[in-house]
């Protein structure tokens, strides 16, 4: 799952380089957030947050076939 975030979001946003991403791992439950430009969140979000979605959908596809959650939150950098 997490290698999928990290091919997936350099190809959404403007700067790459400086989005963060981290893993936080639970109890069958896993939360990704990606820390970025503030100007970035909108291309990850999409239009109508379909892009968002979209990629929430199959991470939690992914970590279903495993017996888990997942959870997939942005953090915006001022």
């Amino acid at each position: 799952m997490q290698e999928f975030l990290k091919f997936v979001l350099p190809l959404l946003i403007d700067f790459p380089d400086e989005a963060v991403l981290t893993k936080h791992d639970g109890n069958k439950r896993t939360a990704f957030h990606v820390r970025m430009r503030q100007s970035d969140v909108g291309k990850v979000i999409g239009k109508h947050g379909l892009t968002i979605i979209a990629i929430r959908n199959l991470l939690s596809a992914a970590a279903a076939r495993h017996g888990e959650r997942v959870q997939f939150e942005i953090d915006e950098e001022a």
